[in-house]
């Protein structure tokens, strides 16, 4: 199912399977490996169980009505799924932006100490140190850099999603989830969230749900094709999109149906 030459794996979902209170069935037995510094893109129609698989990834599922819950996430190894994992801890090791930005109401700078003090970070340097480096990898520092105390919700829709990066990037994750990150943003602000990306796989392992099939094109190295809850195809980004194996992915992918 996934690529031979798939490089070493930073997670391993196997035979995952979830099925909502309500009796939906949102994901059907998935199994793949999400490599390490790479983008891996999670494309398909709605409701094919993309975001439930990023909210898995995360925990934030705990916070829904989940009937069954079945399979195995490993990260480095670790089940995450198991009962005595440490959830907050997981959080900071797997951050997530959301499709819609919130900020909090404070000022740019305390947006992105927040959640360092939180964890118990006193010492201004580091939180100095955070602000400059979170602010720079999402390419927003030079916007900002001399307005840090003004409030947040000042700031414009694209710059409010990449604070919303940024306040991830400064917990130094291992693993960045983004679920639409870019759905309500115009193109220029879509550029540079996706330029963002391509840098921050150098550090971070990047999984991404797309608002389109073009920006999964655009950005994917691996790239998993989803349909009512079943893994269909999982390959690399160029040949998912250019060569794909399964009809399902050629019929999406060519606009025939979603």
């Amino acid at each position: 199912m996934q690529p031979a030459d798939l490089p070493q794996a930073k997670v391993s979902i196997q035979d995952l399977s979830l099925q909502y209170a309500d009796g939906t069935e949102s994901l059907r037995g998935i199994s793949f490996d999400i490599p390490a510094n790479q983008i891996t893109v999670l494309f398909g129609p709605a409701g094919g169980g993309k975001s439930t698989l990023l909210r898995c990834l995360n925990r934030l599922n705990d916070l829904t009505e989940v009937k069954k819950l079945d399979g195995k996430i490993l990260i480095e190894g670790e089940n995450i799924l198991d009962p005595k994992t440490d959830v907050i801890a997981l959080r900071r090791r797997v951050g997530m932006v959301f499709a819609r930005p919130v900020v909090l109401p404070f000022s740019i700078r305390s947006n992105l100490t927040y959640g360092l003090e939180l964890a118990g970070e006193r010492r201004k340097s580091r939180l100095t140190e955070a602000v400059e480096r979170s602010l720079s990898q999402a390419a927003l520092w030079e916007e900002v850099k001399d307005r840090l105390d003004d409030p947040a919700i000042a700031l414009s829709g694209g710059q409010q999603q990449r604070l919303c990066l940024a306040r991830v990037l400064a917990l130094q994750p291992a693993i960045i989830l983004l679920d639409e990150p870019t759905s309500g943003l115009d193109p220029i602000s879509t550029g540079k969230v996706e330029a963002s990306l391509q840098e921050l796989k150098k550090t971070y392992t990047v999984v991404l749900v797309p608002h389109s099939v073009q920006q999964a094109a655009r950005t994917a190295d691996f790239a998993a094709f989803f349909l009512q809850g079943e893994l269909v195809e999982y390959a690399h980004g160029e040949e998912a999109f250019t060569n794909p194996k399964d009809q399902r992915t050629e019929d999406y992918v060519t606009g025939r149906f979603g």
